[in-house]
């Protein structure tokens, strides 16, 4: 019953290849279309499966590969350190040099270099773009299966929903972390930076909202929304409240784009050999993720103990949103979610971040789907998944 589950996944994985083109009408929603998990006389899994680590696989011919971060070690990528943690990659032959990301590093450039790292982490959209302007990324794992960006603004500004930020300062970020707030005021209220309100490149902090020097703020609901959640309210003396702002969350409002997924050069995959190692690193960071999953407390400490700068606080509350990013994944863990997919293309199209459909293989879902033939006996869906309560310290201490 097992393998013909997991065969079923494969089925829809195949089927998201189909979707990846982006022809196909804007959705009102991004769940995963009933029953594209199944197969004639299969069923999808209903979460009640045990988790289990899966027997090591062998590996193959032991190879040295490096994995690009989008940001700095932190609980965003605790996934990969418990592969290592773990002996995930031990297990596939594999040793992965970690890099770090930051302010500095572009992922999407990084890794489209013909001598840059094997794997990167980034965003959809921001490779979508690159790979209008040369770039061969290719999506072979989409971690996140939901977006994570939000924009506030304070309770007492009397903005109630986005378009209230007419003729307001803005916040973004750039290095194409802003696409989901341009896009998002574009789509839902017509909005032009420049024209209808005042575009403020954010740092990658709340300092300015905490100062009032901007209206509105990105924040990725794991990181910059906790960061004023620790913060003192000068005026009360204690910690903000999250009734002190008001959110908006990009999936609310048919906005929001796919974000954390493993690219790799198709130059490099194009190389049989590669490829074989591609399965093998999908399937470690797979398993870490799952881990990652069940034992958060774990993956904190993975985090910590390589080096993030962030307290134990903030990455408690870091992993805690994080895991439901990824969990529940109706199609399995690393799968793309095909009405997802085409949301986030045709949004970029509708606001310029790219011009045209991506070509078929801007994602391949063969890697994924063969990284989880072999894992059988794990809970590749997290159907049963419940995100946990982490209280907030202050300064995330």
């Amino acid at each position: 019953m097992k393998t013909r589950k997991v065969l079923a996944l494969v089925g829809s994985a195949l089927f998201a290849a189909s979707a990846c083109t982006g022809a196909a009408s804007p959705s009102p929603s991004v769940a995963a279309p009933t029953g594209a998990a199944t197969q004639p006389g299969t069923s999808p899994d209903d979460g009640s499966s045990p988790t289990a680590s899966a027997p090591g696989t062998g590996g193959g011919e032991a190879a040295s590969v490096r994995l690009q971060l989008q940001w700095t070690p932190q609980a965003q990528f605790a996934g990969y350190f418990a592969a290592e943690e773990q002996g995930y990659f031990a297990e596939e032959n594999l040793t992965v040099d970690i890099l770090d990301g930051g302010p500095t590093i572009v992922p999407q450039q990084v890794g489209s270099a013909p001598d840059g790292p094997e794997f990167t982490i980034s965003w959809v959209p921001k490779v979508l773009e690159a790979r209008e302007a040369g770039s061969d990324l290719v999506n072979i794992a989409q971690i996140f299966q939901r977006s994570g960006t939000l924009s506030v603004v304070w309770a007492d500004s009397g903005i109630t929903d986005p378009c209230g930020v007419e003729g307001k300062n803005v916040g973004a970020w750039g290095f194409g972390n802003e696409f989901e707030v341009t896009a998002g005021l574009l789509n839902n209220c017509g909005f032009v930076s420049g024209e209808d309100y005042t575009q403020v490149t954010q740092n990658f902090d709340m300092v300015a909202f905490l100062n009032r020097e901007i209206d509105m703020a990105e924040a990725m609901i794991y990181n910059e929304y906790a960061q004023v959640l620790e913060t003192v309210n000068p005026e009360t003396g204690e910690l903000y409240k999250p009734e002190d702002m008001v959110v908006f969350d990009w999936n609310d409002f048919r906005s929001a784009m796919l974000q954390d997924a493993i690219f790799a050069r198709k130059a490099w995959l194009d190389d049989a050999n590669n490829r074989d190692i591609a399965v093998r690193f999908v399937r470690a960071s797979l398993k870490g993720w799952i881990y990652c999953r069940d034992n958060p407390d774990d993956c904190v400490q993975y985090t910590t103990d390589a080096g993030s700068q962030l307290g134990q606080g903030h990455q408690r509350w870091m992993m805690n949103e994080v895991n439901p990013l990824i969990w529940p994944s109706p199609l399995a863990i690393g799968v793309v979610d095909p009405v997802f997919w085409t949301q986030t293309v045709n949004i970029a199209k509708q606001a310029g971040i790219i011009k045209n459909d991506p070509t078929f293989d801007a994602y391949d879902p063969t890697i994924v789907a063969e990284a989880l033939l072999t894992m059988t006996d794990m809970d590749l869906m997290g159907a049963d998944f419940e995100k946990g309560t982490v209280e907030v310290t202050p300064g995330g201490n």
